[in-house]
Parts: C-alpha cells; structure tokens; sequence
C-alpha cells in the first residue's frame, strides 16, 4: 500500500516509521525545505507522563508510559532514563505538595539525595520529588536519526513540496498540526531559549515550580540546556517577548546562580496545536487518516498515536469511514 504522510515533524515521522513496520510504501512531503523549524524542533523531549499527569488528563499517562521504551527500541541510545527532578523555592513550598497530590510514580527527596543526584545543585533546595521512571532524549538529534533511518529503509522525504501537487496514494496521513486548518483547533504559544553554561551540569531534566512561571530545565550535550516554555494561548510565532525572557531566565538563575553567566544561544517559538481538551485525536475520513491536537506532547504521545493511525491506515482500526474516538477519549469519559 502506498501511503502518504504530510509533516515531517515527529508526528509525521513516528506515523512514518510505524507504517513502513507494516509494509507500506511511505513518502513524506514537507512544505519546509529542510527538517525542523517547526514546533517538534523547538520541544524539551521529555518523557515524562508522571509529571505531565499533574495538568494532563489520565490518558496521557496511560499513553505515554510506554514512549521511552518505543524510542529506545527505534534509535537506541538516544534515550536517557534518569528520571526527573522536581523542586520549588522555599516561599513557593506549597506548589510542591500540589504537584505531589496530583501526580503519582515519584518519592520525597531531602537535600542529602538532591545532592546526590545533581551534584551542582547541593545546598540549593531542601526537598523536592524523583519520579525515577522518567526519561528523555534531544529532540533534534532524534528527529535527524530518525529521518536517516527513515530515509536508509526506503522512505521517501520531499521537502518544499505542497502535498497538493501528490497523487496516487491509497492512504494519507495528516500530521500537519495547525496548518491542518481544523477549526476546532487552538494554538498554544510556547517560548523557550538555549542556554551554554560550561559551569553546569545536570543529569536529567530539572522542574522547578513557580505560582506563575515554572519552568523545566533539559540538559542537552555539552553544557547546554533548554530552558522552556511558556504557554500562552495564541498564535503568534512572532520573537520571544522580553517579559518571557526575563521570567525564563530568572527562574533559571534561580535554579543556580551560574545560569547568569550562561550565553543565550538561541531564542524559538513553538505554536502547539491544542484541541479543548488538550487530548489528542486521531481521526479517520474517507482515505485520510489525521493526528492532531498533540499540544506539549508531541514526542511522549507520537509513538502510540502513530500506532493508532498506522492500524488505521490498515484498516485494523475502526470500521466506520469517520474515527473521531481516540483511545484518549474513551479513557478520559
């Protein structure tokens, strides 16, 4: 079957990789000219459904469990699982505890263990929460492994291409997030800067609570790190606004004072496409099959949505010509 995927972000490229599992023969059209620059590119990667539950439905637990195993599996080594740290200052002690009631999957760490876990950080927190099942990955690197092993198995990429202009599919594959022009679809503007700070390093993605402003820190090879993301219900793509920057930035001096001396490499935007209830769908109509509404879950939800369409696509998902249940609303009713 030859099958048609639109969007090469890591929605199109997980959809990608579990139809070719399935025997079909893939091409991906992208209308940019190269891989990245969308919101996939500007993501923090982490694997984290444990802490996600703390402003995420049920499903998306139920759903990304398995997401570290699916990429470990597809590009070995590019999955780190040392879990994830989660503090607040002092004054903002009480955001712990919430985070606390409204997630599971961790344990209490004091300022002994904080210190044993991020060496840089000893002295600097008294308690927080390790979720200990939690991984992630540079999400750059691995949309580019991904698209090589894509490409080294006979999958086709067409960057500049409009998918008008492709014909003689039996299958398409919709991933093209709010370019899709679903009305039913919101954007959510997510802000984020990468930091190179030579004297830090963390092991695993820092959370640090704020009543405003959290924030999470990804460590990245090299001393960087990706500091991120507001989420500010718009479309804009326009420039990081100076009121984020200083929020970002602050929050992550206040993570460790050596964050001040740190270069700003570089600012981005993301618009996160958002259905209302921030679950994801994956609908089928006729020979399209769309996935959509991933919000700030593209890397931890793609591998199960991508399962979910690619049984679709063959026909092993639901009979009916319109699939407009995901397993995500079925579990949240």
């Amino acid at each position: 079957m030859r099958v048609l995927v639109k969007g090469a972000g890591v929605t199109g490229l997980t959809a990608a990789f579990e139809l070719a599992a399935r025997g079909a023969a893939v091409t991906v059209v992208e209308t940019r000219h190269s891989l990245g620059g969308n919101a996939s590119w500007m993501a923090g990667g982490m694997l984290a459904p444990w802490c996600e539950r703390e402003s995420a439905e049920q499903p998306v637990l139920d759903l990304g469990r398995d997401a570290a195993d699916w990429w470990d599996a597809v590009l070995p080594g590019h999955v780190t699982r040392a879990g994830t740290l989660v503090m607040a200052m002092p004054r903002d002690a009480g955001e712990l505890d919430r985070f606390a009631s409204r997630t599971s999957g961790y344990r209490r760490v004091d300022e002994d263990e904080i210190a044993l876990l991020e060496p840089d950080l000893a002295g600097r927190f008294d308690r927080g929460l390790f979720f200990p099942g939690e991984a992630h990955l540079d999400p750059r690197r691995a949309m580019a492994a991904l698209h090589e092993k894509l490409a080294g198995s006979g999958v086709e990429f067409r960057f500049g291409v409009d998918a008008k202009d492709m014909a003689g599919f039996e299958r398409q594959i919709d991933c093209t997030g709010m370019a899709a022009g679903d009305e039913r679809l919101r954007g959510v503007r997510g802000e984020m800067l990468i930091l190179h700070a030579p004297e830090i390093s963390l092991s695993r993605p820092v959370r640090l609570l704020h009543p405003r402003f959290p924030l999470y820190l990804a460590p990245r090879a090299g001393h960087y790190f990706m500091v991120g993301a507001t989420m500010i219900e718009s479309l804009s793509s326009g420039p990081v606004t100076a009121r984020s920057m200083m929020e970002l930035l602050n929050a992550a001096y206040s993570v460790h004072p050596a964050f001040g001396e740190a270069a700003i490499v570089e600012t981005g935007v993301g618009i996160r496409p958002a259905f209302p209830d921030n679950l994801p769908r994956v609908e089928r109509q006729g020979k399209t099959v769309a996935i959509n509404g991933l919000y700030r879950h593209g890397f931890l939800l793609g591998p199960a949505m991508a399962r979910r369409a690619a049984a679709m696509a063959f026909d092993h998902g639901k009979p009916a010509e319109h699939a407009d249940e995901t397993d995500c609303q079925r579990r949240s009713a």
